[in-house]
């Protein structure tokens, strides 16, 4: 049993012991009238209202999927000069490309190498033809730069100042051992990054956007700005509203909003109560979920340890789910109030429901903590994998234990790992999976503050997978950095955690977006 104190989203300070870890338990809804939830919502974003069942039915027929992630759009330009011979003087700068002949001999080099990084790329990527040009003030008259996201600049030789006006991202090749060796090379930093002086005097452009040969280094540069495509002006479907781990009011959304412009829509519960109503009485609908669920606990390493009818009704909430995002046009979605209000309108909770929405592509958070959702979000875009969202707990001995009564199975992205349903755990009621993540899998562990300023990133390796008397998915993960360090230095509360090693994309994202990334180590 947790006993704190905690601002709730009403700004009221609550010093009643809490059933549970989550100081929202009690939805949002709760001592708030439709039409006060209502005005209060629309405030701050889109509300849905008055929808009927049968239209949302027939808009979106059997089980929708998301639609994927967008593509990175990049534009590649070759920057170069030709220079001509002149008596008893210096002619020429450093650098391999110095004649049309040169140039010539250097664009199928670039166009080999745009076809490997686009077969080397695990994210959607579209580069647009490849332009050579002498000075990077041409660039405005290229008709396709307006639909890049981002510039890829193989910087050989001539004029690249004034590059960063264009108001796109960024990213510098220079060429050591590549090939001909660029002239950029040698004056990046002290004539470009610094402007002739001793610091980094271009806004939006630094040392981070430089690379030299290396392809990989390009591609997870490219990935990461997939991932804040795929998230700045994204758009997620807030059921009970928009909320924030004992935070008061709108103020963790508004920032999210501010930062990120994600596009919050809410769902007030009575419109949601009506729908799943109505979804009961949709025998089709109904025979579908019960289909569904057989199909899921049929999967190997399945095992049932709650009531089936839990089950059933955690895949007709699934159902509905996908209906509203197709409404919303949107792949995301969040439930605030998950662990009390959502319980009585679905007849389970919504655990299992959160886990087969992430394993079919969406992105589904439970609590509606937009303090982390962010953090998730970025993540997917970048790694095209679920996230888990998690609660920590106290570090010690190199070990940290995070658990959560819904965790993705699909991990990776491809392949489901063994799973036990069971009831969520501090109701004892529902469908919630106990996820077996595999020991050994090296996890990243996204550790945001409250104020949007500071995140954590720490790397971590999963060591254990036990069944404690906490929330059903649980992992012990080993890290690196001091257990004391972690404890001082980990803000917030909540963590998203997900498969595989991206902390270098998740920096050269954040930078974008004014948050400060710590990287424990």
């Amino acid at each position: 049993m947790c006993q704190h104190q905690h601002d709730d989203q009403h700004g009221c300070v609550s010093r009643m012991p809490q059933r549970t870890c989550c100081p929202q338990a009690h939805g949002q809804g709760e001592g708030v009238s439709r039409r006060e939830f209502l005005g209060a919502a629309a405030a701050g974003g889109m509300v849905l209202g008055g929808l009927s069942w049968s239209v949302l039915a027939a808009a979106e027929p059997g089980v929708a999927m998301p639609p994927p992630r967008k593509p990175l759009v990049v534009k590649p330009v070759l920057i170069y000069d030709v220079y001509m011979r002149h008596h008893q003087t210096s002619w020429r700068p450093w650098g391999g490309i110095q004649t049309p002949q040169d140039v010539e001999a250097e664009l199928p080099r670039i166009q080999a190498e745009l076809q490997k990084l686009k077969g080397l790329a695990d994210f959607p990527v579209e580069f647009l033809p490849l332009a050579s040009l002498r000075g990077a003030g041409q660039l405005e008259k290229e008709a396709d730069v307006a639909k890049a996201d981002a510039l890829l600049v193989y910087a050989a030789g001539g004029n690249v100042h004034g590059i960063e006006k264009l108001g796109k991202n960024v990213i510098f090749f220079m060429r050591y051992r590549s090939g001909p060796v660029y002239l950029w090379y040698e004056i990046i930093s002290p004539r470009y990054l610094r402007q002739h002086t001793d610091v980094l005097s271009v806004k939006g452009v630094d040392d981070q956007d430089c690379v030299v040969d290396s392809l990989e280094e390009v591609l997870w540069r490219l990935r990461a700005l997939c991932g804040l495509k795929n998230t700045v002006g994204s758009r997620i479907l807030a059921v009970g509203g928009p909320g924030a781990w004992a935070q008061p009011g709108q103020v963790v959304p508004d920032l999210v909003r501010k930062i990120w412009k994600i596009d919050i829509v809410t769902i007030p519960y009575p419109e949601l109560g009506k729908l799943i109503k109505a979804a009961r009485g949709d025998q089709a609908e109904v025979q579908l979920a019960r289909r569904r669920a057989a199909e899921y606990l049929q999967l190997p390493q399945t095992t049932l340890e709650t009531e089936r009818p839990f089950v059933e009704n955690a895949f007709l909430l699934d159902q509905i789910f996908r209906k509203l995002m197709a409404q919303s046009q949107c792949r995301a979605i969040t439930i605030n109030g998950c662990m009390g209000t959502i319980m009585p309108l679905a007849e389970t909770s919504a655990c299992l429901t959160l886990s087969t929405l992430n394993d079919d592509g969406y992105l589904a958070f439970c609590e509606s903590d937009f303090v982390v959702i962010p953090a998730g979000i970025l993540l997917n875009g970048i790694s095209g994998r679920p996230t888990f969202l998690n609660d920590p707990t106290y570090p010690h001995q190199g070990i940290i234990t995070l658990a959560h009564c819904t965790a993705p199975r699909k991990m990776d992205g491809k392949n489901r790992e063994p799973a036990r349903i069971m009831t969520h755990f501090e109701s004892d009621y529902g469908a919630a999976p106990k996820v077996e993540m595999h020991t050994g899998q090296v996890v990243t562990n996204i550790i945001p503050d409250f104020k949007s300023q500071r995140w954590v990133g720490l790397l971590g390796e999963i060591v254990a997978h036990d069944l404690l008397p906490i929330c059903r998915s649980q992992i012990d993960i080993k890290f690196t950095c001091s257990s004391h360090l972690l404890a001082e230095r980990m803000p917030g509360f909540h963590w998203m955690t997900g498969y595989g090693d991206y902390l270098k994309e998740l920096g050269y994202a954040l930078k974008r977006v004014g948050i400060q990334w710590e990287v424990l180590a």
